[in-house]
């Protein structure tokens, strides 16, 4: 066996190989980033190696800058494993009491981790597809989360132009209004219009919803508006509502590509009534590999929601806050997750109700919820079955 170690770097990467005796093959050598340099590690590695299945690479995860080399090595059908450094600074600490750190020591420490047959997985097609969904989703989910800043935006600016707009339809954030608004952002630009140009443009931005009648309220309402016409304002105006449809177009082709991947997975938390794409999507990049944790419970400390505890001498409190630990993204996705899920399955609803029925707040209720939410999850996910809403437990459970 070859056990090549990889320290990452932005513009270098510093390699160790050697064999299962713990003869050194390649002592600390550097590649630079770059295609010669990846070529370079290959023809080392396979200079040493008489065949591909006999080689092991670990390299640390250190995010973008270890994805175009992995990707290399993959496209090379070496068998590749991506280490969480945190394992490989407690090794390295763990193997001598000197705090000597260098990336040649790293890459040195890396091969030798593989050599102890920790319990590593390989990067597979399977984690490929992750990382990309994983991607994803936290791209739509910070895509999303700016666009509610920019509709704020729209809402504050609206007050300031056009106050009276907002009570004539159900909301401004619509197409019909955006035209409009887009086209003449204000109370004065829209007081001068043309009925039959201003109910043209609404039929055709609300496909037949809207037509003459609105428009004359609308007309009617801006030449007794109380807005005030401010020329940046309404240059400010139009320019974010042009940035909303283009953030709403983005959005949209992100979670096709979510869906594509969703599609291919066929993950069976989808069967769960409430979860759609978007969410079970982000729940399943954030957790992975369902199978690399033992239990549910392990799954639900992965997620932060397990209680936290704290005893110290003679104190010992009862009151048990949730460790929130892990990912940010993975709790978000599984508390909206459980909302949609209680209001769709009766049997979540059922549970919830009855821990608000104990006493406890609407959020804690939730949190509990989402315990089991994730429990039925982690069964489906590494048994393979489908939810079965007509029954309060699994089936077969």
């Amino acid at each position: 066996m070859i056990y090549v170690g990889i320290d990452i770097a932005k513009d270098k990467h510093d390699c160790y190989i050697t064999n299962e005796d713990g003869e050194v093959l390649y002592s600390a050598f550097t590649i630079y980033n770059s295609r010669t340099g990846f070529d370079v590690l290959y023809d080392r590695i396979m200079s040493v190696a008489t065949e591909k299945s006999n080689v092991r690479i670990g390299l640390e995860a250190t995010g973008h800058y270890s994805y175009n080399l992995l990707g290399y090595l993959t496209d090379k059908g070496l068998e590749t494993y991506v280490i969480n450094p945190l394992h490989t600074s407690f090794y390295r600490k763990s193997r001598s009491l000197r705090r000597t750190k260098t990336d040649s020591i790293d890459a040195c420490t890396i091969a030798t981790m593989l050599m102890s047959d920790l319990d590593l997985k390989s990067y597979s097609d399977a984690l490929i597809r992750t990382d990309e969904l994983k991607s994803l989703t936290r791209y739509r989910f910070d895509m999303v989360r700016e666009r509610a800043k920019l509709k704020t935006s729209v809402s504050r600016l609206v007050t300031i132009l056009f106050p009276e707009l907002e009570s004539l339809v159900p909301s401004i954030h619509i197409a019909s209004m955006y035209a409009l608004l887009i086209q003449y952002p204000g109370a004065e630009p829209i007081s001068n219009v043309h009925i039959t140009t201003l109910t043209s443009l609404l039929v055709e931005a609300s496909r037949g919803h809207y037509g003459r009648d609105m428009a004359s309220a609308i007309r009617t309402a801006a030449r007794c508006s109380i807005g005030t016409y401010m020329p940046a304002k309404a240059l400010e105006l139009r320019n974010t509502l042009l940035l909303v449809q283009e953030m709403d177009a983005g959005i949209d082709a992100i979670e096709y590509e979510i869906k594509q991947i969703m599609d291919k997975i066929d993950a069976p938390m989808l069967t769960i009534p409430g979860i759609n794409y978007g969410m079970g999507a982000m729940i399943y990049a954030e957790i992975g590999d369902f199978n690399r944790f033992p239990s549910a419970d392990k799954l639900l400390a992965y997620a932060g929601l397990s209680p936290s505890t704290y005893q110290s001498g003679k104190v010992d409190t009862p009151y048990s806050h949730m460790e929130k630990r892990g990912s940010k993204y993975l709790r978000y996705a599984l508390f909206n997750a459980t909302k949609y899920v209680c209001r769709w399955d009766p049997n979540f609803s059922a549970y919830l109700h009855k821990k608000m029925d104990e006493g406890k707040h609407y959020n804690i209720a939730i949190s509990h919820t989402a315990k089991k939410l994730v429990r039925v999850i982690y069964h489906l996910e590494t048994t393979g079955e489908k939810y079965d809403r007509d029954y309060a437990i699994l089936r077969g459970k």
